[in-house]
């Protein structure tokens, strides 16, 4: 996945819900087809993005409160972020 690949799929996410965005496990390793490493760099990259726009970013197995719930990262979920809490 190049840069611009990402940032199109990161505006595509943001579009669709702009208060809570996911990656998981199906979208980058088996949609994408991503190696471990490249998953990293994705996941790397796109925290830095969301931080950028003011999002929270949790990784797998973090604790987060969205919509007044206390929740997780699921295991078969990478990244999740919130818009500005």
């Amino acid at each position: 996945m190049t840069l611009e690949e990402l940032d199109k799929d990161i505006n595509k996410k943001i579009a669709e819900n702009e208060e809570f965005v996911r990656y998981t496990f199906f979208e980058l390793k088996v949609k994408h087809n991503l190696s471990e490493d490249e998953i990293d760099e994705v996941l790397r990259l796109a925290r830095n993005k969301f931080e950028n726009l003011g999002y929270r970013v949790y990784f797998t197995g973090a604790k987060y409160n969205y919509q007044g719930e206390n929740r997780i990262v699921e295991s078969n979920e990478y990244l999740v972020a919130i818009k500005g809490l």
